[in-house]
């Protein structure tokens, strides 16, 4: 286990004993420059750090691979990349870079607000930030990148109905995968946030996979529909304050 200062990611040399443990999910958000007045700056990755770990990760012999992969025996060293959200800095600074360096990352998207902005974040006074549209997502996939549902409306699921949960999580995957006339089988809790119940209903939902923000890495042991993920940003706030913050 890394220092427990060190609840998230930024360089390898701190995490190498906990990666060789297992396989590694970092989870990504924004990129590039802040905005002016941004709340959560750790959340924008500078296009210069995520260079540097991607270089790191080739020269340390780190595979990219598929979410499925996590819980599945390798002789490799793999790493998972995700990105919540689907922010169109993501077209911009990251995707170059990923293809550049021969890595494939799984774009979480909220279904219903393709082409539009962040407005679970500006309920809580974040400034907006644009979203990918239809036409960005086809461009990404075109990459050899991946998407995955982050439901229709990015709510907590834990605080509300089973019912409108259960439709958030089926209903974004059709979205998607009418949408993109792929098949759509790795889901994100937004915010993190689970139980029993809703981890259940993603699995009758058809998906195979589904990332929580629980921290640490996944063996042949991990519940595939409960993979635990590391969060990749710059220094600024830190974890637990982001989510107090979300708590509001």
């Amino acid at each position: 286990m890394p220092d427990s200062r060190l609840r998230y990611y930024s360089r390898l040399a701190p995490f190498q004993r906990l990666f060789d443990r297992g396989v590694p999910i970092l989870t990504y958000h924004k990129f590039g420059p802040r905005p002016r007045g941004v709340r959560l700056r750790g959340l924008y990755l500078p296009r210069r750090l995520l260079a540097r770990q991607l270089r790191e990760w080739n020269d340390g012999g780190f595979e990219s691979v598929t979410l499925p992969e996590a819980v599945r025996p390798t002789n490799t060293r793999p790493i998972i990349l995700t990105i919540d959200d689907g922010f169109r800095s993501v077209l911009e600074h990251a995707l170059p870079l990923l293809v550049k360096h021969g890595y494939q990352a799984t774009l979480y998207l909220v279904a219903d607000r393709l082409g539009g902005d962040n407005d679970w974040e500006q309920a809580q006074g974040e400034v907006a930030a644009p979203l990918m549209t239809v036409a960005e997502v086809k461009e990404w996939l075109a990459a050899g990148q991946r998407i995955g549902s982050h439901t229709c409306t990015h709510p907590w699921l834990t605080r509300i109905p089973l019912a409108e949960a259960r439709e958030e999580i089926q209903a974004s995957r059709k979205k998607l995968e009418d949408a993109f006339g792929i098949e759509v089988k790795d889901f994100c809790y937004p915010y993190g946030e689970w139980n029993v119940m809703v981890r259940d209903a993603v699995e009758a939902a058809g998906y195979a996979t589904a990332t929580t923000t629980d921290f640490g890495v996944n063996t042949t042991e991990s519940d595939r529909f409960a993979l635990r993920r590391i969060t990749a940003r710059h220094t600024s706030w830190g974890w637990r304050a982001i989510r107090a913050w979300w708590r509001r």
